[in-house]
């Protein structure tokens, strides 16, 4: 072997070792993410540092065949103060579960390009690409190499093609640049809707079409939306579930609400459209000429049936009015016919899924506190499927004709379930948690019916501590619901989890007040235009009628709430008549006319407000009398104040004012704000440090 090849040899060596040295502490920075089996629970209570080191099962896709189920967790590292993301694939009986990916990147939103491949989501150079590998994890490798983050992606049925969600540049949003000012960092809009929850919408999604050969997506791709200032999908909560394939590859389904600026931000009015990739020509299924209903609404989330003759999607009837019910619309492609086949389900249908045979569908539906399992026919005919007190969420088909649901509940996280459809009976196929809950006791959650003061039956859920202990007396805590019109679900929440407040010995009453779906049309319209109303007197009522049990201490009762749920907390400060020793609110509405003028979606506070404050009219004068800075004179109970700076729907200058308003009137208060936060806390550390705020400022008042 001579001197040259030798040297090469040797620093091919030296390469390999420093690849592997790099691949290791790669595996090895990941394993700090991946869910501990070890942890050793004390005290046998669920704390803020246990629950931020709970795994959170996400999206899961269920192979073409419905033999295998590849889906996602997500771990939170504390000491990181960052999440990552990693892939599980499990047979459809929850057998043979695997760890697919390893990488210190996150990796995400699984699914089938066909029975042994998987395309997810993960960053090459910082950009998000599409990767694929094989169903047992080898074989990994890059199939897009685009020049901006791929923000979902659905292959076509035949896998010829692929649609991928990426952005395209503002052209009512953008950064001003001039040579001479390089450091410059404003932002210019021409027009509204220049910011949603908590960005600049300097970019907006659009679905591109590329050819797929089996190795790589191609760099050539089409924008089916080429030159039009629109999104698809819709921001900010739109995924590539408002997107799908026909059966035989030859058309796009898509959702896109075709405004921009001020028409924009004053409508809700979006529309499916059909793309045929072969002619290019574009169909707007929701409003064809003749047809009766033009769907003025929200439409929304297209699903082809198996044979192609049918399509189905979500659809709200009135433009402007973002929580409408929403309706199972279908149609007939022969003909475009299109019907309601929900129409006696007065309320939200969540999710669905097309049966094989094409007469039938599944859904998820708001109903009664619960997100229940139901099936529907095309001609109308719904049928309950269980009846157990969960929360399901996304819909699949394994082969053994079971449905693959995502299942939470108050006492629970998410995993992943199998449902027979015919008995409604759940088997648990994830076990992702197992190890921390079965440490701990259990609690007990009560639906109760309380009497409202308009004589209605209200359903109040009531969380009860570990070990309770009827003879004992309580501090308890009335939970305001955000929204304002979000049904008190058997939701788990990482901040307003009720069984964390029930760990630390507090009861929880938490009702379905008024405005809230699942409980009939009216019962959820109740609160537009009316925010002061029966709905702050069902949370009264409510707290009321549950304090007459001997075991919750009247003298130690706290009231807390984010969002909408933060309003009624600064209107009950005014309004409480010294129920409450103290109040926490998150995010929450402390002025309305401020409010009007600084949120971004105003189709928002022009249904529920009735319109502008200078517009006098009973509904506004009715809205902005009941605005919480109105009652601050009477403000005399301890307040907390949390708020999120990079919160775009409703601003932290309202929770700056509300606590300036309560120390000015000499109350006892304490303002939480977070620079880096939304609506939401997002980050492990500051998740934590939410919790323990939040609950040093209920030790201290009620205990």
């Amino acid at each position: 072997m001579d001197l040259r090849r030798l040297s090469r040899y040797v620093a091919m060596l030296a390469a390999l070792l420093a690849a592997s040295i790099i691949y290791m502490n790669r595996k090895d920075s990941s394993k700090k993410f991946i869910g501990r089996s070890d942890i050793k629970i004390e005290d046998g209570r669920l704390t803020p540092e246990l629950l931020w080191s709970i795994g959170r099962v996400g999206d899961f896709s269920v192979s073409p065949d419905g033999t295998r189920i590849a889906y996602q967790v997500t771990y939170p590292s504390v000491e990181e103060n960052r999440s990552h993301t990693v892939i599980y694939v499990m047979n459809e009986d929850g057998s043979n579960l695997r760890l697919l990916t390893r990488t210190a990147e996150s990796e995400s939103s699984p699914a089938w390009i066909d029975n042994n491949r998987i395309a997810f989501l993960s960053p090459h150079k910082g950009i998000q690409q599409v990767f694929c590998m094989n169903a047992d994890g080898s074989h990994r490798r890059q199939l897009s190499f685009a020049d901006r983050d791929v923000e979902g992606f659905r292959f076509s049925p035949d896998a010829q093609h692929v649609v991928m969600i990426m952005g395209v540049p503002n052209p009512l949003v953008r950064k001003q640049q001039y040579e001479d000012l390089p450091k410059a960092t404003g932002m210019i809009a021409d027009d509204l809707m220049f910011r949603h929850w908590d960005t600049w919408v300097t970019s907006l999604p659009h679905p591109f079409l590329a050819a797929f050969d089996g190795k790589r997506i191609s760099d050539r791709t089409r924008d089916l939306l080429e030159g039009e200032p629109y999104e698809s999908p819709m921001m900010p909560f739109g995924g590539i579930e408002q997107i799908c394939w026909s059966p035989d590859g030859k058309s796009i389904a898509y959702t896109c609400r075709k405004k921009s600026g001020s028409e924009y931000s004053k409508s809700t009015d979006s529309d499916i459209y059909l793309y045929n990739i072969e002619s290019s020509e574009t169909v707007n299924l929701c409003k064809m000429p003749g047809a009766d209903d033009m769907n003025q609404g929200y439409d929304i989330n297209p699903r082809f049936s198996v044979d192609g003759r049918y399509m189905a999607w979500q659809s709200m009837e009135r433009d402007g009015y973002e929580s409408d019910i929403n309706r199972l619309m279908v149609m007939d492609l022969t003909d475009y016919r299109k019907w309601c086949v929900t129409g006696s389900f007065a309320s939200n249908v969540d999710d669905f899924i097309w049966a094989d045979d094409r007469n039938y569908l599944y859904f998820i539906g708001s109903w009664q506190g619960c997100m229940s399992l139901f099936s529907v026919d095309l001609e109308g005919n719904i049928l309950t499927l269980n009846n157990d007190a969960c929360d399901y969420h996304g819909m699949g088909w394994a082969s053994n004709r079971r449905l693959i649901v995502s299942r939470q509940s108050m006492r629970f996280p998410s995993e992943i379930y199998s449902v027979d459809t015919r008995r409604g009976l759940a088997q648990k196929l994830t076990h992702e948690n197992d190890h921390i809950f079965s440490q701990l006791p259990n609690i007990r959650v009560e639906a109760r019916a309380v009497k409202t003061t308009d004589g209605k039956d209200m359903l109040t859920w009531v969380v009860y501590p570990p070990n309770f202990d009827e003879t004992k007396k309580y501090p308890t805590l009335l939970f305001c619901e955000g929204g304002p019109q979000n049904m008190v679900s058997q939701f788990w929440s990482y901040r307003w989890n009720f069984r964390i407040m029930a760990d630390q010995g507090y009861i929880i009453v938490a009702p379905n007040r008024r405005g809230l779906p699942g409980f009939g049309r009216k019962w959820l319209e109740d609160i537009s235009g009316d925010y002061g109303g029966q709905c702050m007197t069902d949370l009264l009522t409510a707290i009321d009628e549950i304090s007459k049990e001997p075991y919750v201490d009247e003298d130690r009762l706290g009231c807390v709430g984010a969002s909408f749920g933060g309003y009624s907390v600064y209107w009950m400060a005014g309004n409480h008549d010294k129920r409450f020793k103290c109040f926490i609110a998150h995010d929450g509405i402390f002025n309305l006319e401020q409010q009007f003028l600084e949120t971004e979606e105003m189709w928002f506070p022009y249904w529920d407000l009735g319109g502008p404050y200078w517009e006098k009219n009973d509904v506004t004068a009715r809205s902005y009398a009941a605005s919480p800075h109105l009652f601050a004179d009477r403000w005399d109970t301890p307040i907390l104040c949390i708020h999120g700076e990079k919160d775009y729907r409703i601003l932290y200058s309202q929770a700056v004012s509300a606590f300036q308003a309560a120390r000015l009137r000499g109350v006892p208060a304490q303002l939480l704000l977070f620079p880096d936060e939304n609506h939401w806390v997002l980050k492990p550390q500051n998740g934590i440090l939410w919790q323990r705020t939040y609950f040093n400022w209920l030790d201290k008042w009620l205990k």
